[in-house]
C-alpha cells in the first residue's frame, strides 16, 4: 500500500512538471510571436492608381510631349545625349553599364564608349531605373506625396518634375562644355522656342503660346515618366490574394528574405524605405576619387527591388553584377567583411546588425526577387523627334 501511494505521488509530480514545462514553452512561444511580428506585413502590392501632384495633372497631350522630349537630344549641350540615352526601354529604363557614359559617348549597352579625344568624365553613379519612379517614397501604408518624392542616390531632388531638369545641368550627363551650368536650362528653352513643332506641342499641352518654360519642361517629362509603370508582377498578384501566383520555392524565398532582415530597408510596395544607409559598397575604379555619398559618410538611398532582371548591374557604383553577387555582399557584411576600405565598421548602418543572409538561402531569395519583375511596361520608342536629331542620342 505504501509503495503504491509513493508510486502514485511520483507520477503526479512528473505530470505536474511536464505540464509546467509545456505551459512555459507555450508562454515563451506566445511571447516570441508578440515580440517578432510577421514581417510580411511590411511588403505590399503597388497601388493601381499612379500618384500625381495637384499642380501637374496627367493629360494625353502632356504625355505625348514628354515622351518626345525624353528621347530628343535637343535637351543636351552638344545635341548628342537624351534622357533615354541612359534610361533605355530595353534595360528597364536604366542601362547595362556600371556607371554611365553621357556626353561625348556613342554606342549602346556594353558597346558604349567615349569618342576620342575626350575630356568628359563618367557619370558618377549607376543609372537608376525610371520605371515605377512615380511611386518613389511610397510608405508601407500606401501613402505617397508625388510632389516631394525622393529622387537620385543622394536624395538631392524631390518630385519627378525637379528630377527631370537636373541631368540637363550636369556636365557629364547632358550639358557638356557648350554652356555653363547656370545657363543650361535657359539655353535649352531657347532651342525649344525656336522649334515650330515644339511651340505647337507645348501650346496643346499647356494652353498658351508662352508655355515653354523650365516649369513646363519638367512637368511634361514627368507626365510621361508617370506612364512608365510595371505594377502587375506575380508578387503583386500574390499580395492581392492570388495564392497560386508564386511557387513553393518563391514563397520560401520570400520567407528567407524576411527572416534575413532584408525588409528592414526593402519594404513597402516599392521594397525601399527611401532612406540613406552606409553599407560599404566598393567604389568604381573608373572614377578619379572615392564617392563618399551624402555628407561624406558613404550614405546612399535604398534602391527599389522591382524589375531587377532588366536593371543590372547593381548598387550606386554598379560593381555588383548579379543578384547572387548582391546577396553574397550582404553575407560578407554579416561576417563583418567590409569591401570599401574607406568605410569603417563604426560607420556602417546599425540596421546591419540584424541582417543575417545565409549562403543556403541565396538561391531561394533570388527566386523571390525575380517575382518582382513585370514584363508589361511600355517599351515603345518614337520613330522621330521634333528636332530631327537621332532618337535617344548617339547609340551607334
Amino acid at each position: 500500500m505504501i509503495l503504491r501511494q509513493l508510486w502514485k505521488g511520483l507520477l503526479l509530480g512528473l505530470w505536474a512538471i511536464a505540464l509546467s514545462c509545456a505551459t512555459h514553452d507555450q508562454t515563451q512561444t506566445d511571447t516570441q510571436k508578440r515580440e517578432e511580428p510577421d514581417d510580411s506585413t511590411r511588403l505590399a502590392a503597388l497601388p493601381k492608381r499612379v500618384p500625381t501632384p495637384a499642380d501637374n495633372p496627367t493629360t494625353p497631350e502632356k504625355v505625348a510631349l514628354g515622351r518626345l522630349l525624353f528621347f530628343d537630344p535637343i535637351l543636351s549641350g552638344h545635341k548628342d545625349v537624351a534622357c533615354a540615352t541612359c534610361h533605355q526601354p530595353e534595360f528597364g529604363f536604366a542601362e547595362s553599364l556600371e556607371i554611365s557614359i553621357g556626353v561625348n559617348g556613342h554606342g549602346l549597352g556594353s558597346k558604349r564608349t567615349f569618342r576620342m579625344p575626350n575630356d568628359i568624365p563618367f557619370v558618377k553613379r549607376n543609372s537608376q531605373t525610371v520605371l515605377n519612379a512615380a511611386f518613389n517614397g511610397i510608405r508601407e501604408n500606401g501613402r505617397v506625396e508625388a510632389s516631394i518624392a525622393p529622387m537620385f542616390w543622394d536624395l538631392r531632388a524631390k518630385g519627378l518634375e525637379a528630377q527631370a531638369l537636373e541631368p540637363i545641368k550636369s556636365l557629364e550627363e547632358m550639358r557638356g562644355h557648350r554652356y555653363p551650368k547656370e545657363a543650361a536650362l535657359d539655353s535649352v528653352i531657347k532651342r525649344l522656342l525656336a522649334n515650330a513643332e515644339y511651340r505647337l506641342l507645348f501650346q496643346k499641352a499647356f494652353g498658351s503660346k508662352d508655355s515653354i518654360t523650365n516649369r513646363t519642361l519638367g512637368q511634361a517629362i514627368a507626365a510621361y515618366e508617370r506612364t512608365l509603370v510595371g505594377g502587375n508582377s506575380r508578387f503583386d498578384q500574390y499580395m492581392r490574394g492570388d495564392n497560386t501566383a508564386l511557387s513553393i520555392n518563391e514563397r520560401d524565398g520570400m520567407q528567407a528574405f524576411l527572416k534575413s532582415g532584408c525588409a528592414k530597408c526593402h519594404n513597402g510596395p516599392m521594397l525601399s524605405d527611401y532612406q540613406l544607409h552606409t553599407l560599404g559598397v566598393p567604389d568604381n575604379e573608373k572614377l578619379p576619387e572615392t564617392d563618399a555619398g551624402v555628407d561624406n559618410r558613404y550614405r546612399f538611398r535604398t534602391p527599389t527591388l522591382r524589375n531587377l532582371r532588366y536593371t543590372a548591374p547593381y548598387m550606386h557604383s554598379g560593381k555588383l553584377r548579379t543578384l547572387e553577387h548582391v546577396l553574397e555582399f550582404y553575407e560578407d557584411l554579416s561576417g563583418d567583411k567590409i569591401r570599401n576600405p574607406n568605410v569603417t565598421k563604426a560607420q556602417l548602418d546599425p540596421l546591419l546588425n540584424s541582417l543575417k543572409v545565409s549562403f543556403k538561402d541565396i538561391s531561394n531569395i533570388v527566386e523571390f526577387l525575380n517575382t518582382l519583375n513585370d514584363e508589361g511596361f511600355d517599351r515603345s520608342i518614337p520613330k522621330r523627334v521634333p528636332s530631327g536629331l537621332k532618337v535617344a542620342g548617339n547609340l551607334n
